[in-house]
């Protein structure tokens, strides 16, 4: 009995091991949602880099995700960066001009670093494009103590992640009205190997 015991531990690691290497990058808790509506984009960051511990986790919103506004985390120093639009628009009689671009958390001292042993979440709240359907990618920039990853490639065509070293997080828009399972068995199909 003592004999498989360390056998059990150690095949329970290496389960858990390769199960977060097949997760391992920035992934969104909900990763799809409808066009048009209002969105809570929660980023979830599995791991620090290569064993350091996370610093400051930065992320590019997409082109049309109207009206974001980020969580502030306690421990954490929230800053923002706007852009101008190109085409600016009418929100509650008011004329937006300009859009938040970026958002970064910043941990405020080494006890508030996330380290690589533990997972955490970065929300920020928006309107989602609705005129679009398929992928919309949120890019991330994980700074660690040492090293960083950029979850930053996108695929040249499709939405498939598979091959992606370091893929942004996808979200899969579907067209108003079409229910989650309508549209979740043909995006199942074309990103079945993430």
């Amino acid at each position: 009995m003592l004999k498989t015991k360390p056998f059990l531990i150690t095949a329970a690691t290496l389960a858990m091991a390769l199960s977060m290497s097949a997760n391992a990058h920035v992934t969104l808790e909900q990763p799809e949602a409808e066009a048009g509506q209002s969105y809570k984009a929660v980023l979830r960051v599995g791991h620090g880099c290569e064993g350091s511990a996370t610093t400051r986790v930065s992320v590019i919103l997409p082109a049309g995700f109207r009206g974001a506004k980020p969580m502030p985390k306690a421990g954490w120093r929230l800053e923002t960066r706007r852009e101008a639009l190109s085409q600016p628009y009418e929100s509650h009689g008011r004329r937006i001009s300009d859009e938040l671009a970026e958002v970064s958390w910043t941990a405020q001292g080494e006890d508030n670093y996330l380290q690589d042993a533990w997972f955490d979440e970065f929300t920020v709240r928006g309107t989602l494009p609705s005129e679009a359907s398929g992928p919309l990618w949120f890019k991330v920039k994980q700074q660690c103590v040492k090293g960083e990853w950029l979850w930053v490639e996108v695929p040249a065509s499709g939405d498939s992640t598979r091959g992606l070293k370091a893929p942004a997080a996808r979200l899969m828009l579907r067209k108003p009205g079409a229910s989650a399972n309508a549209s979740a068995a043909p995006a199942a199909s074309a990103t079945a190997k993430p």
